[in-house]
């Protein structure tokens, strides 16, 4: 699904950092300078060699960057990618539909304490993960309730 992106050099540099540092493989960057963070997508299975024991990958990183890094555990499958992209809220239940005018959208339904987690702050994990829907899975909006 990744066919269509390419990373700037900024990009290629951070996800060679992040791959010399962690050991995990980065099917994906996002460099979001606005909310000084940088979001990767990583292969399936690898999240808890991202992170490393204790949190200690990300906490080298983030003192080397500058930067608060987020790591989302990457699948083919649409409904569990959301579910992983918006941990550590719990889903309840994410539905996929196909529009009459050919445009899909995701529902997703979250535990009624954990839709705070899963917009985040000024919508920004809402934001996050429309930008991946759309990019990995060509889902046009995601509504979080």
């Amino acid at each position: 699904m990744t066919s269509g992106i390419k990373f700037t050099t900024k990009e290629m540099r951070y996800i060679s950092l992040f791959e010399s540092v962690t050991g995990a493989n980065v099917k994906d960057c996002i460099v979001d300078d606005e909310q000084s963070r940088i979001v990767f997508v990583v292969k399936q299975g690898e999240v808890g060699m991202a992170i490393g024991k204790g949190g200690r990958n990300i906490h080298t990183l983030e003192k080397m960057t500058g930067k608060k890094h987020e790591i989302i555990e990457y699948s083919e499958e649409p409904a569990q990618f959301i579910r992983n992209a918006l941990k550590p809220a719990v889903v309840k239940e994410v539905r996929i539909t196909e529009r009459p005018n050919g445009k899909t959208i995701a529902v997703v339904a979250v535990s009624p304490g954990d839709k705070g987690v899963a917009i985040g702050k000024n919508g920004r994990n809402a934001e996050r993960l429309r930008l991946l829907a759309k990019r990995y899975f060509q889902i046009q909006n995601v509504s979080i309730t």
